[in-house]
């Protein structure tokens, strides 16, 4: 089994452990489960849905990932980037690993600024999606996905080497939200990723229609 593979089974195993663990030590019959933009709790759910949830998405996302390559189409693209792909899997894993851990530790009574642990850690995805993108070739499934890029190899490339530096730029961007008041998180996340997906969909159909 390889390493990643081997890497992302624990995080799974250890986020049903920590569950586990905290279902015993936490006495209320709900717990928090949602954060809003200033950090404070605004949503509760029972206490086995909230502390099962993630690790059973885990699971739904680890089926769904190891399927993948055997019915998409493009699967001897995939596995040419098969590299990438896992370590993408690992790291999409972790960030969600992350959030749970983060809420468990609220749960248990820990006092944390959940925008200032979880908006660092968003902003890093982003600029690690943005280092991978590049190597993405030409499937169904992962990737900035348009009927234009989808339809052709070269506007495909060209998406992704735009992509890749626009997703990196969207980390920095993010990453340096911290900094400011909440009130404005809208302005350095929903709408700059809004205006990326925007320009990327629109820059496929350009590129397909400049090609064509």
């Amino acid at each position: 089994m390889k390493t990643l593979t081997f890497a992302t089974i624990l995080l799974i195993i250890f986020s049903f452990l920590i569950a586990l663990y905290s279902y015993s030590e936490i006495d209320e019959d709900i717990v928090a489960s949602h954060w809003n933009s200033a950090g404070e709790i605004d949503n509760y759910m029972p206490k086995f849905i909230g502390l099962f949830l993630f690790p059973f998405i885990l699971i739904g996302l680890y089926l769904l990932f190891i399927g993948i390559p055997k019915v998409d189409p493009f699967k001897k693209n995939i596995e040419s980037f098969r590299d990438s792909y896992d370590k993408f899997i690992f790291m999409f894993f972790l960030y969600i690993f992350y959030v749970f851990l983060l809420s468990i530790l609220v749960n248990l009574g820990y006092e944390l600024n959940m925008n200032l642990f979880i908006i660092p850690s968003l902003g890093l995805l982003f600029f690690c999606i943005g280092l991978f993108m590049k190597k993405f070739k030409r499937n169904w499934f992962i990737g900035i996905r348009t009927p234009w890029t989808i339809s052709n190899e070269k506007v495909w490339i060209k998406t992704h080497e735009l992509g890749a530096k626009l997703f990196k730029i969207l980390g920095i961007i993010i990453l340096f939200s911290i900094f400011f008041n909440p009130e404005y998180l809208v302005w350095f996340i929903l709408i700059p990723t809004f205006i990326i997906t925007f320009w990327l969909i629109l820059y496929s159909y350009l590129e397909f229609k400049k090609l064509n």
